[in-house]
């Protein structure tokens, strides 16, 4: 009989005795509870889980349940993700932490999966900080809490409206030359951005992404069958991942994000700096979030990304380290979910080559990243061509 190599062992359980029904009891606490016990089981403390691996029970939202569930046990792990296969959850969490860990991305992974059975309507189900803290204060959807994101950090650094317009401006630009873009044949200067609407101060309409209906899909498979495909293979050669709150009432830093520490492990693994990457994939739903990337990859201190990106040349192919080649979200549109995505298939096409109108020159590496929630949820990639 043939034996998988072990990769990972299972060093501690938790249970709850089972109840027919619950009264006033919330899920969160259930999973806390149980959790304690596993990692008491296993003779660990909650600061050496750096991976989490949760069911979509939580109840607040179908989005960010790995960073709800996180922040409330006050983890920032290096590895996280929703299992979300009926029955079957439980098993995938298993050998998904083993690869996990096999991959080098995280030592130590919470598994973990309850529910409540409280009568309707559930009275405390939901209970979680941003029910609690965030939403009956008015901080309710993404406008109003990137735009506090964007209020903290001009008021910590000196940034001019200008200096995030620029972003919008650059990314309309981009837009231009990729004829799949949502504002193609929009472009949009700096001083329009700042004459669009002000939607949630001091965030104007075009420095928000337009939701769009669309997708994007990527194949990924061993580098040998890749060789042999029609392309170009792209490599993945480092990745980096932590989540550090999910309401914003909760984060630990309003200029500055989990992106950080994302990007500094992609590129360890790499080998690379980011002054070597050729091409930045900048995940774009607010100019905030670019603002914050540029400066969290180490391009420029803190407050300096208005001077970085004229001294950069602008964001176009043709600057120093082109910037968002198909528009950005910003200027390509927001396909829900797939907005992240759109920032993988355009560093595939650069490093390919095949990005007609806006190829750059000898485009071998791309950081790519992406986030959730309000600068709460991180990804960074650095993909690179075949040597």
């Amino acid at each position: 009989m043939r034996h998988l190599s072990p990769r990972a062992a299972i060093s501690g359980i938790g249970e709850l005795k089972p109840q027919r029904r619950t009264e006033n009891v919330a899920t969160m606490d259930l999973l806390m509870r149980v959790s304690a016990g596993a990692l008491a089981d296993a003779g660990i403390g909650p600061d050496e889980v750096d991976g989490l691996l949760v069911a979509p029970q939580v109840g607040e939202t179908p989005q960010h349940v790995p960073a709800t569930v996180a922040e409330y046990f006050g983890m920032q792990p290096s590895m996280s993700n929703m299992v979300d296969l009926g029955g079957a959850s439980g098993p995938g969490m298993i050998w998904r932490a083993a690869a996990a860990i096999a991959a080098g991305q995280c030592e130590t992974v919470l598994c973990v999966i309850g529910n409540h059975r409280n009568p309707q309507p559930p009275r405390a189900s939901n209970r979680n900080p941003a029910r609690e803290f965030d939403t009956p204060f008015g901080a309710s959807g993404a406008n109003t809490s990137y735009a506090l994101l964007m209020q903290a950090h001009m008021a910590a650094h000196g940034c001019k409206p200008e200096d995030y317009a620029a972003i919008a401006a650059g990314s309309r630009a981009n837009a231009q030359n990729n004829p799949l873009a949502i504002f193609y044949g929009q472009p949009a200067s700096v001083e329009e951005v700042l004459a669009s609407p002000m939607v949630a101060s001091p965030l104007h309409l075009f420095e928000i992404v337009m939701p769009v209906a669309g997708a994007d899909a990527v194949v990924v498979t061993t580098a040998d069958k890749a060789a042999r495909g029609p392309h170009r293979p792209v490599h993945l050669l480092g990745a980096g991942e932590r989540i550090t709150h999910r309401a914003v009432s909760q984060a630990p830093d309003l200029t500055s994000g989990p992106l950080k520490p994302s990007i500094a492990r992609a590129l360890d693994q790499a080998g690379l700096t980011v002054q070597q990457m050729d091409f930045l994939s900048l995940y774009d739903c607010y100019t905030i979030m670019v603002a914050a990337t540029i400066e969290d990859a180490g391009l420029c201190p803190p407050g300096k990304f208005g001077k970085w990106l004229q001294d950069n040349g602008g964001m176009g192919p043709d600057a120093r380290q082109p910037i968002n080649t198909h528009g950005g979200q910003l200027g390509f549109g927001q396909p829900d979910l797939a907005g992240g995505m759109t920032h993988v298939v355009e560093a595939v096409r650069q490093i390919r080559g095949a990005a007609p109108d806006r190829q750059i020159e000898n485009c071998e590496t791309a950081l790519i990243t992406g986030n959730g929630a309000t600068m709460s949820e991180a990804v960074a990639l650095v993909l690179g061509g075949a040597a």
